[in-house]
């Protein structure tokens, strides 16, 4: 899962929601951070928070009720904080494309 081989795409709600470079960390910590460390499966959950005015993404691994389970890891960034931005973006692996999409993008949505 989430090869960085494969193509990859950003929904047209995320692209809204964030800066191009902000949705590029996103890749960055799968390739660079989570990749080989975590046993990573098809959807990968990501919260972002204010920390002192900074964004940090946290990766939640989430329960089969999609609550968050006990793992996690959190990323921070230099990316200035709003409180406009998303509060959760999912990265979704199909096995042929990967997509960072926001959860109301979603079928179970």
């Amino acid at each position: 899962m989430f090869e960085n081989n494969h193509s990859r795409y950003a929904s047209y709600g995320t692209v809204a929601a964030l800066p191009g470079d902000m949705i590029d960390a996103v890749w960055e910590i799968i390739d660079q951070d989570l990749q080989g460390v975590f046993p990573l499966e098809n959807l990968l959950t990501f919260k972002l928070h204010n920390n002192q005015g900074t964004t940090t993404f946290e990766y939640v691994q989430l329960d089969e009720n999609d609550h968050p389970g006990a793992l996690s890891a959190g990323f921070d960034t230099d990316f200035a904080y709003a409180p406009e931005l998303p509060d959760t973006v999912l990265a979704y692996d199909d096995g042929d494309s990967q997509i960072i999409l926001l959860p109301s993008e979603t079928a179970d949505h």
